[in-house]
């Protein structure tokens, strides 16, 4: 079973939001944002726009019908600034044209007046100011205090991790329509259909059954779209309520990259203390996150930074303390991860400056630390650990001692090629950690030709999600996948929705699919018990387009019995909820059991370092992955090979630069570097998990989104490896990316 969506994107079909077919009259939108990073907002002169050609209407913040706030979780975040400027790129004034080309040629007219105040770009430096956007979170488990005490070996630190741009191929946008009464209708490129149907209603003063919002399909998300789509949308629907006409707005990339934001950067110290056999007795780490200038999703990107912030390993005594701090910068926001990645990545430099310092390899620290069944996480939840399992998996099949023992030979008589290599386990939780977005419904509907239709909150975004929730129809209806279309995302079809994030999309919108699909089976089995002549529904089933009696195919065939089902007057539609069984967590305590379930998996990555250009290439990315029972073997593979893509590139290449007055400097492909056809492991090896352990996730299978990622961050260690091995005495402080200029660097430092 391939991805549905395979033909029509390679032969050019596929509807994204620049292919929705333009309305008679459609205007075009573009912002004039701020120049300046910081400062208070003195005037904002239109005039010259207003009077370019082509220009329908220019709108500030004293335009708006509704609430000038587009803050989901605070609200710190004016749609169009008013009174101070935050960040450079912060919307200021829209212009509304006839073409996109005058409405951005009018924009650089808008004149504004700006009073520099002081731009803050550190974390450390907001939170010494005490710039925070929520107060400090904290895990705590067992007592740190006197377990260091207790310690024979005990090692302080620092970790820096940039952020990373997540560069969709489709770029920011969306396409606003007046409707009767006052409503619109928003064809947006967002993960999270109903956070941009609740902000329009914010900004406009509608209600939410006048907004309807319509999703076919991203070309890309990441999270970059879970809650910045918002803006975009707000924008063109502000412009279509003032103006009465269609308004589409689609970024440019170079502003796309200005103006949103991006992963967290991290700066963050550490203090870990273990025994003399390796084990981890202790562990303290404090996170500064840098939001940048509004909250967007930081707390709750935070909360999962300390949620994986001891990774695959079993610590007894952690304290985990994070502070999210307000600084000038385009608000960050969710990415692939949302921060479980910067935490790991905070452990795994721990242990590699412990291994460092005790002449060990940091494999033997690793491997007797992996979490066990029943061992504690810091938040309290109890393991159900396949750590073990897939190292040993992953051991067994790529033999990391060979693999070691082979590098230390190459690196023996090579003497400017470096080679390294470096294990990387992972677990990640599978929920989103606020429990009340842990539902979902389905609309299903059984057409009286037999086709089915299923509407689901479940935004494809090229993960295959549309194909996994068609393939959950399928099954249940015992029909070929070719009866089955799964339609767009749409509020007025399917409320309330959660945002297509966190892994959990499969999951909850499979689920709730297969309960709609199971309760229209159920009542199709009492029709065929009836024309069959069974005596109950005990043994019937529904296979390749028959009814089977136990394992004999009657004569009912699926068109007739669902064309005498709707002339029984039998309900052939079902909407389904689903909610997470099992899951809550407390703040009050800091504990509880936030996941479903966990994704466990080992790689070992192998790299070659140029050491005299400071180049490397990733020889190898060999992994042993939990997949649960993969419904699609296709899909799941090729999420984890462009899952350690992306994380090979926010690990290695792509360098996040603003200057320190708040300007982008990385704002083109020329100044901000992404893995290309050459950057790609020369062998990517996914092996599969044996394990029989039951999950709670659809069909057993486990969510393959987010955890290929974190493979990544062990070529970040692989690198360091080899230039070790060129300059055994190089000191090598734990910033990421580890780019080739850093390496070149490190490889010759400068001499005193």
């Amino acid at each position: 079973m391939h991805n549905l969506d395979s033909k029509s994107h390679v032969r050019g079909e596929s509807v994204f939001l620049d292919d929705v077919p333009f309305v008679r009259g459609t205007l075009y939108a573009c912002v004039s944002d701020s120049p300046v990073a910081h400062g208070v907002l003195r005037s904002v002169n239109t005039r010259a726009a207003e009077t370019s050609d082509g220009v329908v209407r220019v709108i500030t913040a004293k335009d708006l019908v509704g609430e000038n706030q587009i803050g989901g979780i605070l609200p710190d975040e004016p749609l169009l600034a008013d009174g101070e400027v935050h960040f450079q790129g912060q919307p200021i004034a829209i212009v509304v044209a006839e073409s996109e080309e005058l409405a951005r040629k009018a924009a650089q007219k808008i004149e504004v007046k700006i009073d520099p105040l002081a731009v803050v770009t550190d974390p450390r430096t907001a939170a010494a100011n005490g710039a925070l956007i929520i107060p400090p979170k904290k895990f705590v488990l067992g007592d740190t205090a006197s377990a260091f005490s207790n310690c024979d070996h005990v090692f302080e630190g620092r970790a820096d991790i940039n952020g990373q741009e997540h560069l969709y191929i489709e770029t920011q946008g969306a396409y606003a329509l007046p409707l009767e009464k006052g409503g619109l209708r928003i064809y947006s490129s967002t993960q999270g259909p109903t956070a941009v149907q609740r902000t329009v209603c914010r900004v406009t003063g509608l209600q939410m059954h006048e907004v309807e919002v319509d999703v076919q399909r991203l070309g890309g998300g990441f999270g970059g779209k879970e809650d910045q789509a918002n803006a975009w949308a707000c924008i063109c629907a502000v412009a279509a309520q003032l103006t009465k006409r269609p308004v589409k707005y689609a970024l440019h990339r170079m502003e796309d990259m200005r103006m949103t934001g991006k992963r967290h950067p991290y700066s963050a110290d550490y203090k870990i203390g273990l025994d003399r056999d390796l084990k981890i007795v202790a562990y303290e780490v404090t996170f500064f996150q840098n939001a940048g200038a509004a909250c967007d999703l930081s707390p709750p990107v935070l909360e999962r930074t300390l949620f994986h912030c001891t990774n695959s390993y079993f610590v007894p005594n952690v304290t985990a303390t994070a502070y999210s701090c307000r600084t000038n910068l385009p608000p960050n926001t969710a990415f692939r991860g949302f921060g479980g990645p910067q935490g790991m990545f905070v452990i795994e430099s721990a242990i590699a400056h412990a291994a460092d310092n005790l002449k060990v390899k940091a494999s033997d620290i690793q491997r007797k630390n992996l979490i066990n069944n029943g061992d504690e996480f810091p938040y309290g939840q109890k393991a159900e650990s396949e750590a073990v399992s897939t190292w040993t998996q992953a051991n067994s099949k790529f033999d990391f001692s060979k693999l070691q023992a082979e590098i230390l030979e190459f690196n023996g008589w090579s003497k400017y090629l470096k080679k390294g290599v470096a294990v990387m386990p992972v677990c990640f939780g599978i929920s989103f950690t606020k429990t009340p977005m842990n539902h979902a419904r389905s609309l299903v509907h059984v057409y009286n030709d037999g086709s089915v239709a299923v509407s689901t909150g479940a935004v494809e975004m090229g993960q295959g999600v549309n194909t996994k929730i068609a393939q959950v129809a399928a099954r249940v209806f015992g029909l070929p996948i070719e009866y089955v279309k799964i339609h767009a995302a749409n509020t007025l079809r399917i409320a309330n929705t959660s945002p297509t994030a966190a892994s959990a999309a499969a999951d909850l919108n499979g689920k709730a699919t297969e309960a709609a699909c199971e309760a229209i089976r159920g009542r199709l089995l009492k029709v065929a018990k009836g024309l069959i002549e069974a005596k109950s529904t005990t043994g019937l089933s529904l296979q390749d387009r028959f009814v089977y009696r136990k394992k004999e195919k009657s004569n009912l065939d699926w068109h007739s019995l669902v064309s005498e089902a709707h002339l029984q007057r039998v309900n052939l539609s079902e909407h389904a909820h689903y909610a997470t069984p099992e899951i809550g967590f407390d703040w009050s305590t800091a504990k509880g059991n936030p996941f479903a379930y966990h994704v466990y998996g080992t790689a070992v990555i192998g790299v070659t370092v140029d050491c005299l250009r400071g180049r490397y290439e990733v020889d190898f990315v060999r992994c042993s992955h939990d997949f649960g029972s993969s419904m699609n073997t296709d899909i799941d593979h090729g999420q984890v090979e462009g899952g350690i893509v992306q994380g090979l590139g926010w690990m290695t290449m792509e360098e996040v630069v603003y200057d320190e007055n708040g300007k982008l400097r990385s704002n083109a492909f020329s100044t901000y570097k992404v893995p290309d056809i050459y950057a790609v492991p020369k062998d990517i090896s996914i092996l599969p998990l044996e394990t029989k352990r039951k999950s709670a996730a659809l069909l057993n299978s486990k969510a393959v989104g987010e955890p290929p990622l974190m493979y990544s961050i062990g070529a970040y260690f692989a690198i360091r490896n080899a230039v070790k091995a060129f300059s055994p005495s190089a000191s090598l402080p734990f910033d990421a990316p580890f780019t080739p200029e850093k390496v070149l660097l490190a490889l010759y430092p400068t001499v005193e």
